[in-house]
């Protein structure tokens, strides 16, 4: 019989995710970010003190503060209700009734079982129900659900979702090809592998309609 510790390191070993929405406890933002950076410093102190480290060095003793800065203010910035990005629609007036891509997207993000990077590129699309969203929003949707501790299955499914609630439509689709650094960089060490996920809403089940996205985002836009 596997153990609770052997089941844990399974899931996190096999990038499995227990839910579509990020784990995070009630209490997450009772306590205000100069807070959690100050407690986070201490921590990661703690862990460069268990490794050996000197944090005398002139290299080493501003790390901790950086390291918290970085987790609380940076990667994982998304983690905070209050920083997510405005969506605000438009109607359509022009009528554009067609497939409207946005592909390319750069995506940094944190693998939550090792707290490694994940670096890849996003595609998104959508078709207007009669309302659509500026260029940018799109890519600041994909970059606050990013800033988290992640799983790219449950990154793309949140993208669509967010996007469909906001344009008002089931009509969204996107794939993101990542590598994640705790695949190259550690365990099995394969620099050349890749991570390719998706999530179709409404017509984007069609065949032809996903076949056409998949069309689009193979296009050679480089100028």
């Amino acid at each position: 019989m596997i153990n609770k510790d052997e089941y844990t390191d399974e899931i996190g070993d096999n990038h499995s995710s227990s839910n579509f929405e990020n784990p995070i406890r009630t209490d997450a933002f009772e306590v205000n970010d100069d807070i959690k950076i100050e407690l986070i410093k201490k921590d990661v102190e703690n862990i460069l003190l268990t490794l050996g480290m000197d944090l005398s060095d002139d290299s080493l003793k501003g790390t901790p503060n950086r390291v918290a800065k970085m987790f609380v203010k940076e990667i994982f910035g998304g983690l905070n209700p209050q920083k997510k990005p405005s969506s605000s629609t438009f109607e359509n007036k022009y009528k554009y009734g067609e497939m409207l891509v946005e592909k390319n997207i750069t995506l940094y993000s944190t693998c939550e079982h090792h707290l490694l990077p994940i670096v890849g590129k996003v595609h998104v699309a959508y078709i207007s129900k009669g309302t659509v969203i500026g260029l940018s929003k799109m890519n600041r949707i994909v970059d606050y659900f990013a800033r988290r501790p992640q799983v790219q299955e449950r990154l793309t499914i949140q993208i669509v979702k967010e996007l469909q609630k906001v344009l008002n439509t089931d009509d969204v689709a996107c794939i993101i090809d990542a590598k994640h650094l705790c695949v190259n960089s550690r365990g099995i060490r394969d620099i050349e592998s890749s991570t390719v996920t998706s999530e179709f809403g409404g017509t984007f089940k069609n065949e032809f309609t996903r076949r056409e996205f998949l069309d689009y985002i193979k296009l050679d836009t480089k100028f």
